[in-house]
């Protein structure tokens, strides 16, 4: 890499010569783009718990010959994989919209020539020309002229910066007015663009998708574990052949897979995403769905998301005789007209809202001058007398005509409040009074106030990061609500103790990242809302990122939900939702885990009974289609969202799983009793029978489970009872026709479906206490 020089002779810039071998060395001025292998990315979703449980499953299936059931296994690995595929891959669309904001063509002079060439091919050391509207294509360092600055996509400062020789910006920052030369400094992935770019690349955050399902898998591994061992050694004992054992092995393994537990968080997410799409809010990625009922911590940017990033008149101080209509007018003459200039844009659109009946003619504008620091005008009154008028700082005004008493102490009160104040003279050109004070500021968001105070009812805790100094970001803090102490030096140390401040102000993106990092170190589940492409590597870092709808395309290609609707109303919504979400999920894995310990555990009690394995591996695969899949309507399903942020606590959901298992263990075995021993049921009528014992003790375990409360609480949905419906109608066909089982009278069924009618309400009983004990809500 080349060092930074100075450009030998900038009315020449470089040679071709040196251009080429620095562009050699340095590499062109683009951000790096690593591809992903569709086939690689593909087959990751096949290399994880739950496949490799299917996957030795499968092996088994065909080395018994059973290719059937082994077709239908692999099915349901194949459907898992799928849908879970498109859910990633946003890390590269966030780079090809980094590159397309970058200029395309920028003017450089090359032996003493101006030549414009492709912005990929600018090198350290060349001069280039920025003119009004231009995006500055690499980071540079004024040589001469002036420009107005709007770097607010990349620093997140609202206000556009005055710059002249001398002054460095970066690359993406917008030419608002004037022109200058400037030299090459830094390039490509060097610049400040570029780092933000590649903290974009690099950041990511295991998903609580992953998390849990890896937990629930491995909980159930080493229960069902235990007992499949044991199951194998009491085969043995029992002296079975091994044409019964590997079978009965098999129908253990597949007992304990959550086949469906996967699929489920994508189609929970995926309904919860349609929700949330007819409500203005568009999650880009169905993870931040469920990651959103977790959140406790939301770190909001400042400028554009908190308040509205585009300046207003906030205040208006006239003096002496002049009222608040007829300073504005004045100002107003000494403000550009169509101009990019937002301070003049803010200021004549104020004074359109106070119209004057003596407003005076505009005989001579002078167009705003950074080295004078003003900009004036000349106007003609309504009785004919012609006059001038200044605008522009207060200290230059202050020393360019006569100025009231009270008029310092206006200036600072106002400045105290974080607002950006512009004096206005008016007078003959030798007698120039000081007329009045103007205010101005981005304001916040109307709903901004109102959002933080629901979000600290939802137990979540609004942070405010902001690259505004600190006196700015105080005030709006205070006014949407933010209260604690700020923090004000950058950069972030790596040790910083995040959870002491409140406020965060004048951070770079390289800090809201490093200050995402650390509250998630803290154990926290962290939101970060923005709008610029200085967000992009917080906001990709945050379990859950979100663009308000006004962000750039770089900060929606980088966040996992965009508000499409203006205002920050659907933060709540979303929160509420994917807690709404958490909850079915939640549901549906303690109906997993307490059924795969109750089928794993009937297998032991069923060998007990009969001497050989009360199921095979076709009614396991049976079982897993009707029950597992169906059971999937539970992410319709009607449930409450909670109050506050929703962790997984998987040992205690472990341990309630566990424990109703064991109660309709209990409710399994007494009707393979009954079946066995008062019944006189052959081995093969008991398959059948605990294939129907635990499909309608399945469906109470379902009932019990989607209530925190008693199971009546609440209504199902219409589509969870529709499927249960199914599931019953399936297997009492099968059965009573002696479908791929044999046959059984309807009486038999009759009594099993109102035995498991008294036992959801035992189940209910034991849940409750559970529940409460365990803290699972």
């Amino acid at each position: 890499m080349i060092s930074k020089q100075a450009v030998a002779n900038p009315a020449i810039g470089l040679t071709t010569d040196e251009a080429r071998h620095r562009l050699e060395q340095d590499g062109a001025n683009t951000i790096i783009d690593v591809k992903q292998n569709a086939l690689l990315h593909a087959l990751k979703k096949l290399w994880a718990p739950v496949p490799w449980m299917l996957e030795a499953a499968i092996l088994l299936q065909l080395f018994l010959g059973d290719y059937v059931e082994a077709g239908v296994v692999a099915l349901l690995l194949v459907f898992n994989a799928a849908v879970g595929i498109f859910q990633e891959g946003r890390a590269k669309a966030t780079l090809e919209t980094l590159k397309s904001r970058l200029a395309l063509i920028a003017p450089v002079r090359r032996d003493g020539e101006w030549t414009n060439v492709d912005a990929a091919e600018l090198v350290t050391g060349d001069v280039v020309k920025l003119s009004l509207g231009a995006i500055v294509a690499a980071d540079v360092r004024l040589i001469e002229g002036s420009v107005l600055l709007d770097q607010s996509m990349l620093t997140g400062e609202s206000l556009p910066i005055e710059a002249g020789a001398g002054a460095e910006t970066y690359a993406g920052a917008l030419v608002r007015r004037g022109e200058a030369l400037a030299e090459v400094t830094a390039t490509g992935g060097r610049t400040k663009f570029g780092r933000t770019a590649e903290l974009v690349r690099t950041a990511s955050v295991e998903s609580s998708q992953q998390k849990t399902v890896f937990s629930v898998v491995r909980n159930l591994v080493l229960f069902n574990g235990a007992v499949t061992v044991m199951l194998a050694l009491y085969a043995f004992f029992l002296r079975l052949p091994f044409t019964e054992i590997i079978p009965l092995l098999l129908v253990a393994v597949l007992s304990s897979i959550p086949v469906a537990l996967p699929s489920m968080f994508t189609l929970a997410a995926a309904v919860g995403a349609r929700a949330l799409a007819r409500r203005g809010v568009l999650p880009t990625s169905l993870s931040a769905v469920d990651e959103a009922a977790g959140i406790d911590v939301l770190c909001a940017d400042k400028t554009g998301t908190l308040t509205r990033n585009e300046l207003a008149v906030m205040s208006v101080r006239p003096f002496g005789t002049f009222d608040e209509a007829h300073l504005l007018a004045l100002a107003a003459l000494a403000s550009s007209d169509g101009g990019k200039d937002p301070v003049d844009a803010a200021i004549r659109l104020a004074a359109s809202t106070k119209p004057i009946a003596d407003k005076p003619e505009l005989v001579t504008f002078v167009a705003f001058d950074p080295a004078l620091k003003r900009s004036e005008a000349v106007f003609r009154q309504s009785g004919g007398m012609v006059q001038k008028v200044l605008k522009g700082a207060f200290s230059t005004i202050e020393g360019l005509s006569l100025c009231p008493p009270a008029a310092a102490s206006a200036a600072n009160e106002l400045q105290a409040k974080g607002y950006r104040v512009l004096a206005v003279a008016a007078g003959s050109e030798k007698n120039l009074v000081m007329i009045g004070l103007i205010g101005l500021s981005d304001p916040p968001r109307e709903d901004s106030a109102a959002l933080v105070a629901e979000l600290k009812n939802l137990g979540v805790r609004t942070v405010m990061v902001t690259g505004d100094a600190a006196l700015t970001a105080q005030v709006v803090a205070a006014t949407v609500g933010i209260s604690g102490q700020i923090y004000a030096t950058a950069p972030l140390p790596d040790d910083i103790a995040a959870e002491r401040y409140a406020v965060f102000a004048g951070v770079l993106p390289e800090d809201k990242y490093r200050l995402v990092k650390a509250l998630q170190k803290d154990g926290h589940l962290v939101g970060m809302c923005g709008d610029g492409a200085n967000d992009a590597p917080a906001l990709r870092q945050a379990q859950m990122g979100i663009a308000v709808s006004t962000a750039t395309d770089v900060a929606k290609s980088a966040a996992g939900v965009v508000l499409t609707e203006p205002g920050l109303s659907g933060i709540v919504t979303l929160i509420k939702e994917g807690r709404t979400t958490f909850q079915r999920i939640l549901t549906y894995t303690l109906r997993s885990v307490t059924h795969k310990v109750v089928q794993v555990l009937f297998l032991v009690v069923g060998l007990v009974l009969t001497g050989h394995a009360i199921l095979t591996p076709m009614l396991m695969v049976i079982m897993m289609v009707t029950g597992d899949f169906l059971a999937m309507s539970s992410s319709t399903d009607n449930v409450r969202p909670s109050q506050t942020p929703n962790t997984w606590r998987i040992r205690n959901l472990t341990v309630a799983g566990v424990v109703m298992g064991i109660v309709d263990l209990m409710f399994c075995v007494a009707s393979l009793a009954v079946g066995k021993y008062e019944l006189g049921l052959q081995t093969e009528a008991l398959r059948t029978m605990a294939v129907v014992t635990l499909v309608f003790s399945g469906q109470a375990v379902l009932y019990v489970s989607r209530e925190r409360r008693h199971l009546w609480s609440s209504a199902p949905s219409r589509w969870l009872v529709a499927s249960s419906v199914a599931d019953i109608m399936i297997i009492s066909i099968l059965a009573t026709n002696g479908i791929l089982m044999t046959s059984l009278p309807i009486g038999i069924l009759c009594g099993v479906s109102a035995a498991a009618l008294a036992l959801a309400f035992i189940l209910d009983t034991v849940k409750l206490a559970l529940f409460r004990h365990l803290a699972v809500s």
